[in-house]
């Protein structure tokens, strides 16, 4: 077992903004789970995972039920997850992940954030052939031997096991699986009663970019401006 490679994180903007934001996503995470599968957690995967995300970022339970209770009502709006794909400054690739009621907003508002940055938003296919889409779970690293972790969990689609960090830069172990594998590692992992401190659905990089430090800011500066965008949910780059 190795240390697995994590792409730099944007830490930009103030934690306040970041917690309200993580929320945000969140929220519409569950309001297309309870969409697609219903709204009681013990019958829809998909929502067990985003409650479990929930309560990695903090996010207050009754917060949690209250957006359970919006997206069961006939009144919620329905979200389309689109996937716009660019290029930052210096070359490097990025994939935005966005959930939107207005795809003619969210399209110009992602432009104009990659003009301003000196970025450049591509064609669909132009930058999504240079990342993996991956399932990814952390756990607490207490009380589990690794080793034998991965021994269980091959059979499950188990690709990497290895060390990484949580929000707070805490120590965890980071299971990865091949997208379609997904639901057969989280069954696997709530069969042997291992709760994880999140799960989601990645874009991981094949080939890093390194970049010096203060480039590297250029394009974290384009990453943060993203990321704050109210119909983004996730961005995911190339950068070392």
């Amino acid at each position: 077992m190795g240390r697995i490679f994590e792409v730099r994180k944007s830490t930009m903007f103030a934690r306040w903004d970041r917690m309200a934001k993580q929320f945000s996503r969140i929220g519409k995470e569950i309001a297309i789970a309870v969409k697609a599968g219903g709204g009681d957690p013990h019958t829809n995967p998909a929502l067990r995972r985003c409650m479990q995300n929930a309560k990695s970022v903090n996010m207050p339970k009754d917060r949690v039920e209250a957006a359970i209770k919006r997206a069961s009502g006939k009144e919620m709006e329905n979200y389309e997850e689109i996937l716009y794909e660019g290029y930052g400054p210096n070359g490097v690739a990025i994939l935005v992940e966005t959930a939107t009621d207005n795809h003619v907003r969210t399209v110009a508002n992602v432009k104009s954030i990659f003009n301003k940055g000196n970025g450049t938003l591509g064609n669909s296919g132009s930058v999504s052939f240079q990342f993996k889409k991956m399932g990814v779970f952390k756990l607490k690293p207490e009380g589990l031997n690794a080793e034998d972790l991965e021994l269980e969990l091959i059979d499950f689609g188990l690709e990497e096991l290895g060390e990484g960090t949580g929000e707070n830069g805490e120590p965890v172990l980071v299971i990865r699986v091949g997208f379609t594998d997904f639901g057969n590692m989280q069954k696997a992992l709530e069969e042997k009663n291992l709760t994880p401190i999140s799960s989601e659905v990645e874009w991981i990089p094949g080939t890093p970019v390194e970049l010096d430090e203060e480039a590297a800011q250029e394009v974290l500066k384009l990453v943060d401006k993203l990321e704050q965008d109210d119909d983004v949910q996730k961005v995911f780059h190339n950068l070392a």
